[in-house]
């Protein structure tokens, strides 16, 4: 099974070019099988990694952001991928 991770952030205005630097610097603990991340407007960013897991099997997340960085929670969702 395919399990997707998903990772949201919304930086505090004016600082997403810094939130989307700290994003793509962070290591996880293991390696995915893939790993994108993708910024909008409102200074959001948006990361997504997939792992041959089952759904709930514990997987390595990106950290919470320092609150002087985002402007909210972070929010965290989890997928499975089914087929075409």
């Amino acid at each position: 099974m395919t399990v997707a991770l998903m990772w949201e952030a919304r930086a505090v205005e004016g600082r997403g070019d810094e939130l989307l630097a700290w994003a793509r610097a962070q290591e996880l603990a293991a390696q995915p099988l893939r790993r994108e991340t993708l910024r909008a407007p409102q200074d959001r960013v948006l990361v997504i990694t997939w792992w041959d897991a089952e759904f709930d099997a514990e997987l390595p997340e990106l950290p919470e952001p320092g609150e002087k960085l985002v402007a909210r929670a972070v929010h965290r969702w989890r997928f499975e991928v089914v087929g075409a």
